[in-house]
């Protein structure tokens, strides 16, 4: 009878120990989780909830026009290369007003344009421009194919735009490696004269070399015959 009540007893012991263990476990999980909670730091707004930010636009600056001198080279757009031979200025009423005299010596006119509306001039462009303008008369033209009055349209407003790489792509465009006046139309080959002065205006006053030096170097990019006459 001894020898079961002591049994008995371990086997008590054993199951009081097993509660005990469960509990230290879940004091420590609970006491690691106080301490992970305590530990992050709670973030404050910096702006009270009620307040509203307010974004404010930047206003742009106003760039600065460009002034040009007496003897400066210019493009106007609709005419091409001109000279400002003058800077001058006239009232109207009680504003008075400052403009530039441009003389445009391929059409033999004179151009008033004002200060503040001079929007429209640009300066000739740098000998790198040219020598791009070069590489694009000798790549391949491309021709749409839509009806020629499309893209006689489309030819004028490059040649007016008074952009030079535009002025280079209409050259290219309408060159016909020949010198038989037969292979083009009339309103073919007069935006071709158009676009190919204008292109060898700027070419001189950048480059500045006599004319005949300069077309010799567009009729080599072109590829077009030395017999070749524009003013046929």
């Amino acid at each position: 009878m001894k020898k079961k009540k002591k049994k008995n007893k371990t086997k008590n012991k054993k199951k009081i120990k097993k509660p005990l263990v469960k509990i230290k476990k879940s004091i420590k999980l609970k006491i690691s989780n106080n301490k992970e909670k305590e530990e992050i730091p709670k973030r404050k707004s910096s702006y009270p909830p009620e307040e509203k930010i307010e974004i404010k636009k930047i206003k742009k600056q106003a760039t600065e026009k460009r002034k040009y001198n007496i003897k400066d080279f210019v493009v106007y757009p609709k005419h091409g290369v001109g000279k400002i031979i003058a800077v001058e200025k006239a009232k109207i009423g009680q504003i008075e007003i400052h403009f530039y005299k441009i003389f445009i010596e391929k059409e033999k006119l004179t151009l008033t344009v004002p200060l503040n509306k001079q929007d429209n001039l640009r300066p000739i462009s740098t000998i790198n421009q040219i020598n791009k303008c070069i590489s694009i008369l000798k790549s391949k033209p491309k021709i749409k194919r839509t009806m020629w009055s499309r893209r006689a349209q489309e030819y004028d407003q490059k040649i007016n735009s008074g952009k030079i790489y535009e002025l280079a792509e209409v050259v290219k465009d309408l060159n016909k490696n020949t010198d038989i006046i037969a292979d083009q139309s009339y309103s073919e080959r007069q935006l071709f004269e158009k676009a190919y002065e204008r292109l060898k205006s700027e070419f001189e006053a950048v480059m500045k070399v006599a004319p005949e030096e300069v077309q010799k170097k567009m009729d080599k990019a072109l590829g077009r015959n030395k017999n070749l006459n524009l003013e046929q």
